[in-house]
């Protein structure tokens, strides 16, 4: 078999990060982006927006988290004009915070495994058979 240096190819790992309760899905990436429209915007309403999801499935995600975790992530108070209306509780902005950093940790660690393990298989020495 001959042996043949082929051209550096660019590889780039992935990865996913989310939370589950009891094996089942329960938090990542879509629902924490919710979470932080809702702390910026100041509403259910324009989070939705921002998310580019309907009212309707962002108060839900938010609910059945709520009731998945046992805890409140959103205190709603009705009216008050220009007013920011909805706000995220302590515990909410934690998770938010924890999840992303957590979230760029697993990323960092990947990147630097592939790396220093993966990237020299993929760009070193192949075979051509």
């Amino acid at each position: 078999m001959a042996r043949q240096k082929q051209a550096q190819v660019a590889v780039t790992p992935r990865a996913k990060v989310w939370l589950e309760v009891d094996g089942t899905y329960i938090f990542g990436l879509g629902i924490c982006r919710i979470l932080e429209a809702v702390e910026e915007t100041g509403s259910i309403k324009n989070a939705a927006a921002a998310v580019d999801k309907s009212y309707r499935h962002v108060w839900s995600r938010i609910k059945e988290v709520e009731a998945r975790l046992g805890i409140v992530l959103v205190e709603t108070q009705v009216g008050g004009g220009d007013l920011r209306r909805s706000t995220l509780t302590e515990p909410a902005r934690q998770l938010t915070a924890r999840y992303r950093e957590m979230r760029q940790q697993v990323f960092e660690i990947v990147e630097e495994q592939f790396t220093a393990d993966i990237q020299e298989i993929v760009n070193g020495v192949r075979s051509e058979g």
